[in-house]
């Protein structure tokens, strides 16, 4: 059960459509820099989110997770595709429009003490953007407004009005992550992207930030894009999820749904990932053989299929290794990027499982792949931490 969700997450059109969205490094070689090829960080990646929505990212270090995210509000330029919030395109705004754009969508970054500068009081690194996005209708530019502004976002994260006052070295790793909060708050955006908020906090502090990030989504109205690794974190906090793997989203569906009865392998193998509570419980991975393919040279047809448990259980199909699987439906709003992925069920995770470790018999390998969903409590508490 994922924590509780907004009444409005299911209707109306969707603030945020992402279509064909596309994110190249070039590669450089030689004396004149001449391109020999491109790192495809994201490639052809599609979705939506609905306004008052948590949409959780997941996927392994390098999948082009945090790219997707900074690329979608603009802070990198994108090599293709576009992004819709509330139906304008954002990759076309210019000058005044693109300013007024940026108000409506901010970020929330992962590293707390690398995103604040170190030379600034809180007042400036929170002002800034209010001082950038200053006129006469809102009159930021006045120091004392501006101020005003500050101390009540401040108290809205949970610190003191005069904080203001201090520089971010006198602050520990969950204060900092509040003034980022604060920062992403102040020009009251709609949207944000929450770029693994909580990895670099102590277990201890994470389930203060992420019940704070759930206040602030009733009482904003705010949409999320969640990126972490945390799949516990993801679980509570989401309401739908997506899996990237290399560049592309292979499978998408309500949180529930996902983690009850995941379509695509990767996702399995990550399910599996998840520390188990109940020590007296054994769990048992999917432990993935070989290394991540370079996005510079992907895998032709499926790109996961040179770690992919279930193409070496149905003998290696060609489609596999000669077509690329679409993202396709599979009902109760469920999609998923393989071409078999209705042959995912208990006896083949159960064979997965005993490959794995093949110690293990086939009653403790049911036991441990069986869906399992965890009842966390409402709101978390220090003493009811998600696994780090």
């Amino acid at each position: 059960m994922s924590a509780t969700k907004d009444p409005a997450t299911s209707n109306g059109r969707p603030l945020v459509e992402v279509k064909e969205l596309v994110k190249y490094y070039p590669i450089q070689s030689g004396i004149l820099r001449r391109k020999v090829g491109d790192v495809r960080a994201v490639d052809n990646v599609s979705f939506e989110i609905q306004r008052g929505e948590i949409f959780g990212l997941v996927g392994e270090s390098g999948c082009g997770k945090s790219t997707l995210g900074r690329t979608l509000i603009r802070l990198l330029p994108p090599t293709s595709g576009e992004t819709l919030l509330d139906g304008v395109d954002v990759f076309s705004q210019k000058g005044r429009s693109l300013k007024a754009m940026r108000r409506r969508m901010q970020i929330i970054f992962q590293d707390p003490v690398a995103s604040l500068n170190p030379r600034m009081p809180v007042s400036d690194i929170i002002g800034e953007g209010l001082v950038a996005q200053a006129d006469k209708e809102n009159r930021w530019g006045r120091r004392s407004v501006r101020d005003a502004r500050v101390g009540d976002y401040l108290e809205i994260v949970g610190l003191r009005r005069d904080y203001a006052r201090r520089y971010p070295h006198e602050f520990s790793g969950g204060q900092r992550q509040r003034i980022g909060i604060a920062r992403a708050l102040a020009l009251s955006p709609e949207f944000i992207v929450c770029d693994e908020p909580v990895s670099a906090l102590d277990v201890s502090i994470q389930s203060q930030i992420l019940n704070l990030l759930i206040d602030l989504r009733g009482e904003f109205g705010l949409t999320y894009l969640f990126i972490a690794h945390n799949l516990s974190v993801v679980q509570y906090l989401s309401d739908r999820v997506g899996v990237m793997y290399l560049g592309k989203i292979v499978e998408l569906a309500p949180v529930e749904q996902l983690y009850a009865n995941p379509r695509h392998p990767y996702t399995v193998a990550l399910l599996s990932a998840v520390p188990e509570a109940d020590p007296r419980r054994r769990k048992q991975r999917i432990v993935l053989k070989g290394d991540v393919p370079s996005p510079a040279n992907p895998p032709s047809g499926c790109r996961f299929r040179t770690r992919c448990w279930l193409f070496e259980q149905l003998g290696r199909p060609e489609n596999c290794i000669n077509e690329e699987p679409p993202l396709r439906d599979l009902g109760m709003g469920q999609s998923a990027a393989c071409h078999w992925a209705e042959k995912i069920d208990p006896p083949a995770i159960r064979k997965a499982a005993r490959e794995s470790d093949p110690s293990m018999t086939g009653d403790m390998a049911e036991e441990a792949m069986a869906p399992h969903i965890a009842e966390p409590e409402t709101r978390l508490t220090e003493d009811s931490q998600p696994h780090a």
